[in-house]
């Protein structure tokens, strides 16, 4: 990033108003395939954007800002997708956001990101159990980098810190959501 550029983020005084936390967020947006869990970092931040919602910078608030201007100002190391070698996918939920990482080992032997996506639930995302909120954050990665991971010659490897997802597909009863991702799973090399 161009130096002027990081000056400005390293002098960004806290927001003031709405419109501020706005210009702040739409900056953020446009990096945001840079930072691994954008959402759950700016939600206290979105938080303060919603109709209806008396504006209070709080505490909260200022360390989501700080930790977004952390992450502004470190140079992300992604490498290029290579459709040759084979994929590993890290995701994960929480009450308020999902979030993945693609990665693929370098020469170096390591495991290093590609790609982040991060994605704020809504009210209804919100209240779906765990288990579904999980499979979730596995759908929407593998929807985001399918024209990577579509055809590819090796075995996608999917990391979630939920054990159960390992019987999804040997599942008997499913809802019709969980049917809905069962049928475009089946689309994938997992």
């Amino acid at each position: 990033m161009d130096p002027v550029k990081l000056a400005g983020i390293r002098d960004w005084k806290p927001p003031t108003t709405v419109r501020g936390v706005r210009s702040f967020l739409g900056f953020g947006n446009f990096y945001r395939k840079f930072i691994g869990r954008f959402s759950e970092l700016a939600r206290p931040l979105n938080e303060l954007t919603k109709k209806d919602k008396k504006f209070e910078w709080t505490e909260e608030c200022q360390t989501a800002f700080d930790a977004l201007k952390r992450k502004f100002l470190s140079k992300p190391v992604l490498i290029m997708p290579d459709t040759e070698k084979p994929f590993l996918i890290e995701c994960d939920a929480s009450k308020w956001a999902t979030g993945a990482v693609l990665r693929q080992q370098g020469t170096d032997g390591e495991w290093h990101p590609c790609g982040y996506i991060s994605h704020s639930l809504t009210l209804t995302e919100r209240n779906y159990e765990i288990y579904d909120r999980e499979l979730f954050s596995i759908v929407r990665a593998l929807e985001s980098w399918r024209h990577y991971l579509m055809g590819g010659k090796h075995l996608i490897t999917i990391l979630s810190d939920h054990k159960n997802l390992m019987f999804f597909k040997t599942a008997q009863k499913l809802n019709r959501r969980q049917a809905r991702w069962s049928l475009f799973l089946s689309q994938f090399d997992l």
